[in-house]
């Protein structure tokens, strides 16, 4: 079932920039400014954007204005996080979605924009899981294939097996993002109900145990348990400790579902990668796990 699809971009549109989390400078934005120009989109800088408190990009507050004002604002049609690190969750609650309601539109962003994701999710509203300005010249596939869903393209991936997939056919609506955010949503308003959806999850620089901690947890609070499919996207600079876990974390994951009969696919081209390809949470898609490849259409 596809959640509400906010309209697809096109030329002269509005795109606003907002720092929901850690600090970035002007010159670390310039070069994703000069790309969203050059698809033919009129760039909006929050306010507060450069602004400085410690690691954040300013205060909690000075965050949550920039994302009401543009969420306010029905001129804006899509608005995109320059980058994640750690502050969205700080800020979620100072938020009234009333106006974005009336005039929605993309949200876009991964990693600690998650808690975006999964509230604007429980609300009933399509968003873009994708790479952020501070990542657009590290990968050019990445960056294009936002460039493609903001615009209304029809795409599909494939994706390379992996020895830990399940294989099998499936459809369904995506839902998830960061493993540590969704374990850190656990119980507030903006956790997400997986029954019958895709669950998406990727992770980086988390101790193996921390792994296996959050997919138990996700276990016994039902979210692994009728899924219908699992995709595991980067599991990027895993940490161990002196004494070793004794398990990646695909095998961590795979052994906290190998009880379950849904697909699953590893290996996903999605997060913490340089090839971080653009999907769109809360939509309708199509995942075909084989033996030689994985089909994808989202």
């Amino acid at each position: 079932m596809n959640l509400i699809q906010p309209s697809y971009l096109k030329k002269g549109d509005k795109i606003a920039i907002v720092a929901c989390a850690r600090k970035i400078s002007k010159d670390e934005l310039q070069p994703a400014i000069d790309i969203l120009k050059s698809w033919g989109l009129e760039v909006v800088l929050s306010k507060n954007l450069f602004n400085t408190d410690n690691q954040f990009s300013g205060t909690d507050n000075d965050r949550a204005e920039d994302l009401q004002t543009m969420l306010n604002d029905s001129s804006i049609r899509a608005i995109i996080s320059a980058r994640g690190g750690y502050g969205t969750i700080r800020i979620i609650d100072k938020l009234d979605f009333t106006k974005f309601k009336q005039n929605p539109k993309w949200i876009i962003g991964y990693s600690d924009i998650t808690v975006l994701h999964s509230h604007l999710h429980n609300l009933g509203y399509q968003t873009i899981h994708a790479t952020m300005p501070i990542n657009f010249s590290v990968n050019k596939e990445a960056t294009e294939s936002l460039q493609k869903l903001l615009f209304g393209e029809n795409f599909s991936y494939e994706v390379k097996t992996h020895p830990l997939n399940r294989l099998g056919k499936l459809e369904g609506t995506i839902v998830g993002g960061n493993l540590s955010l969704l374990y850190a949503l656990s119980g507030s308003i903006s956790d997400i109900n997986t029954k019958g959806k895709i669950l998406f999850i990727e992770d980086l620089d988390e101790y193996l145990y921390h792994i296996d901690r959050m997919m138990i947890s996700l276990k016994r609070s039902g979210k692994l348990n009728d899924l219908a499919g699992l995709i595991v996207g980067g599991m990027s600079d895993m940490k161990d400790n002196t004494i070793l876990f004794g398990k990646t974390a695909e095998e961590i994951i795979f052994d906290a579902v190998k009880e379950y009969n849904y697909p699953v696919c590893f290996g996903f081209p999605c997060g913490h990668i340089d090839r971080n390809l653009a999907l769109v949470f809360g939509k309708n898609s199509q995942l075909e796990i084989k033996e030689k490849n994985v089909l994808f259409k989202n």
